[in-house]
């Protein structure tokens, strides 16, 4: 299994997750974070934003539906047909185990 965060522009989020609802994956965490980039914040006039408000996505999928995922979440989080600074970034890994937690019952790939 793999799981994918990406971290997102927080008014491009609801579009994310309706792209990957409509791709077959509705279970999705969703948390409000704050950082920058390498540009290093924002600066209008004299004033520096250094931490600018995103969201964070997590989601977990086969090991086989990874570059669809991905795609999904990129082409829904892109702002404008190029894209733009500050658009997020996604990060891929692998999960070694899941567990359900009131059940207590380690799940396989094929029950994620």
């Amino acid at each position: 299994m793999i799981m994918i965060k990406a971290v997102v522009r927080p008014e491009k989020s609801n579009e994310v997750m309706k792209s990957l609802f409509d791709a077959g994956y509705p279970a999705v965490t969703k948390i409000d974070v704050a950082g920058r980039g390498k540009q290093r914040g924002l600066k209008l006039g004299e004033v520096v934003y250094d931490e600018l408000p995103k969201v964070l996505l997590m989601v977990v999928v086969p090991d086989l539906d990874k570059d669809y995922v991905v795609k999904a979440i990129m082409s829904s989080a892109k702002t404008g047909s190029k894209g733009s600074f500050g658009d997020g970034k996604i990060f891929v890994s692998e999960v070694e185990e899941v567990y359900t937690i009131s059940s207590g019952v380690k799940e396989t790939e094929e029950a994620a």
